[in-house]
């Protein structure tokens, strides 16, 4: 741990997608998800995800265009290894795209992208992206070998899957879920020392977030279907603040631990 100022506040970036699905289940234009990245930032996001996919079926291209028109926050475009997806990147040049797998059957991202089997064709991808100033980051399993495939890469920063840890929370295993936080923690430190920039989401939950932020590397977490789901309740802005108040607290335990 560094103490610099970067790792000290840890990173929230809010997904949106799922305002989109609920939009997109009646048609027509509400709930936008554009007032919903500008409730984001008023509640404390530091960044506003948006994954635009292959079948469209959450974000759409035109919210990518309203998007990039009205942010103050970073955009963090979530796309698949595709030349249609590269072209809308390079056309609108988010501040971030974060490359993860996609395929039509599943709900939801399922795991992590095997950047080491598809070196060959990312790495042209990330080529492009970098040379059009987008920081470029891959979705991936907590694995050294997925780790050094992204050093070989050039992309500069990860995000770590943090799907396996949630569901063994979830059903209360207890076991698995404290293997898969130590996987995660060491995969931190180890892509840190990579020189990579480490970052983590997938299914967390005020539950869940705890742990995870006080892994002391991590710079960001991003978190979506959760926080929507929980606004229906509490309301967008209570939930982000919530969750914000949730890392922070990790966080600063985990700073106090390393000070002492």
């Amino acid at each position: 741990m560094t103490g610099t100022p970067e790792k000290q506040h840890l990173r929230l970036g809010v997904n949106i997608d799922h305002v989109a699905t609920i939009r997109n289940a009646r048609g027509g234009g509400l709930p936008d998800p554009i007032r919903a990245a500008h409730v984001a930032a008023e509640a404390g996001a530091d960044g506003i995800t948006a994954h635009l996919r292959e079948d469209r079926r959450h974000i759409s291209d035109d919210d990518i265009d309203r998007l990039m028109g009205a942010l103050s926050l970073p955009l963090n475009l979530e796309m698949a290894a595709t030349s249609e997806m590269l072209e809308i990147a390079l056309r609108h040049g988010p501040h971030a795209a974060c490359i993860v797998p996609e395929s039509r059957e599943e709900r939801t991202t399922e795991g992590g992208l095997d950047a080491a089997g598809g070196h060959n064709r990312l790495a042209p991808i990330i080529s492009e992206l970098r040379e059009a100033s987008i920081r470029v980051s891959l979705f991936i399993e907590p694995d050294p070998l997925q780790l050094e495939a992204a050093v070989s890469l050039n992309a500069p920063v990860v995000e770590l899957h943090t799907g396996r840890y949630c569901e063994a929370c979830f059903v209360g295993d207890g076991m698995a879920a404290g293997a898969e936080l130590d996987r995660l923690s060491e995969a931190t430190e180890i892509g840190t020392a990579m020189g990579l920039e480490v970052h983590a989401g997938h299914g967390l939950t005020f539950d869940t977030v705890g742990p995870i932020a006080a892994i002391p590397d991590l710079f960001e977490l991003n978190i979506g279907h959760f926080l929507i789901g929980e606004a229906i309740f509490i309301g967008l802005e209570g939930a982000i603040k919530k969750m914000r108040c949730l890392m922070d607290e990790a966080r600063a335990e985990t700073l106090a631990t390393h000070s002492a």
